[in-house]
């Protein structure tokens, strides 16, 4: 049987397993019943999981038959964590933990993971590389990835693969273009000191407030003039925290940040400027203030031609060209950017919505869901990527 026969086969298996996972949901770092189910469904397979050291999630590896010392090997990647919503469906599997919800499809990400394992144990023989798996805890709290990088999971790793299922793109489609598919998300703090007086008498004083909102006009220039306008890059200033009393002239002002960009080096260069710019307005402005920036997670960005037309392949051999898309990237953040971070990756958008069945509403939405018909798809794509890749 090929790739698109055993998808069928195991077409009810998934939808099984995704229902599973979705009505227990677990947050970043607290999936250890997920964990423990997928540990017993990978030994159901004949496939040892390995744990990781003070970690959620696990590891595993199949060797192919036909692999060598010269075989390739390929790393694919399933999120396991849930979100801190309460959910709104009347699904019959909805959450069974109060407060905790699948609504970005990780639980449709290990299934389908799952899915693609039964199918590559059951093709084995006809393998000529070696498949690493992993089911990853905390990519919400985007840099669970870098946890498991630093733990190894890279080691012997020549190429690695992983899909995200999308209410945006609708089902059946995929969307697997070159170039970036997700925007870096980096956080900072900007902690602007001044000098308290009263409000009546603000000669005497340092206003923290004016300062921070100079700081916050100043900063729009770095994306509207000074970056390349071919290069989409956002900074957000989403919170503000200032003063305590009406007539007081604030001491203190706190901005909190996020920005988001689809170069490597721009993301370097403009958190360097956002540091320059807030020093020296709060400078300006007879205040001080000082910068504390938090490195998350960088872009997705298929830069190997070779491997994202592997992959592109991979999908037309399944279910024809017409369904494989090169759609535009978008400025959400995954944490899969470290894995593919010194070699080639894909990042494949599996599109999952359909209006008709009700599985439109955005990510993160307590209404959230997907369409189950869309499983088949990127269960075949991690089961078709790996033993096309390994044939290299």
């Amino acid at each position: 049987m090929n790739v698109k026969d055993l998808v069928k086969k195991y077409e009810s298996y998934v939808i099984e397993q995704r229902r599973w996972f979705h009505q227990h949901a677990e947050l970043s770092w607290q999936e250890f019943e997920t964990t423990a189910h997928i540990e017993e469904e990978l030994r159901s397979m004949g496939v040892e999981p390995q744990k990781f050291d003070g970690l959620t999630g696990c590891w595993a590896i199949i060797k192919g038959g036909k692999s060598d010392e010269h075989s390739k090997t390929i790393l694919l990647r399933a999120d396991i964590d849930a979100l801190p919503t309460v959910e709104k469906t009347d699904i019959p599997y909805k959450s069974i933990h109060e407060g905790v919800m699948h609504a970005c499809g990780h639980d449709s990400h290990a299934a389908m993971l799952l899915g693609a394992v039964k199918i590559l144990v059951e093709m084995k023989d006809e393998l000529e590389g070696n498949v690493k798996l992993i089911f990853q805890g905390g990519e919400e709290t985007a840099i669970g990835a870098q946890k498991y990088v630093e733990q190894g999971i890279l080691e012997g790793v020549d190429a690695t693969f992983a899909e995200h299922i999308s209410t945006w793109l609708p089902s059946p489609y995929y969307s697997i273009p070159d170039g970036p598919q997700t925007a870096s998300s980096d956080e900072f703090k900007v902690l602007v000191h001044g000098m308290a007086t009263h409000g009546g008498l603000p000669q005497l004083g340092k206003d923290a407030v004016t300062t921070a909102a100079a700081i916050i006009m100043n900063l729009q220039p770095l994306v509207a003039r000074e970056n390349d306008p071919r290069n989409a890059s956002v900074i957000t200033i989403g919170k503000v925290e200032a003063g305590y009393q009406y007539n007081i002239v604030a001491s203190e002002a706190v901005l909190h940040g996020n920005v988001r960009d689809f170069s490597k080096e721009h993301r370097k260069e403009i958190a360097k400027r956002i540091e320059e710019v807030a020093v020296y307005t709060a400078k300006a402005y007879g205040c001080e203030a000082e910068v504390i920036y938090e490195w998350k997670t960088g872009p997705v960005v298929h830069e190997d031609i070779e491997f994202n037309e592997l992959v592109r392949t991979a999908a037309t051999k399944l279910f024809g060209e017409e369904l494989v898309r090169k759609d535009p990237p978008i400025t959400g953040s995954d944490d899969f950017a470290y894995f593919c971070q010194d070699i080639p990756g894909v990042f494949a958008f599996v599109g999952g919505g359909n209006a008709e069945k009700n599985c439109s509403y955005p990510h993160h939405h307590e209404l959230f869901n997907v369409d189950e018909d869309s499983f088949v798809r990127g269960t075949g794509l991690f089961a078709q990527t790996a033993l096309d890749y390994c044939k290299r």
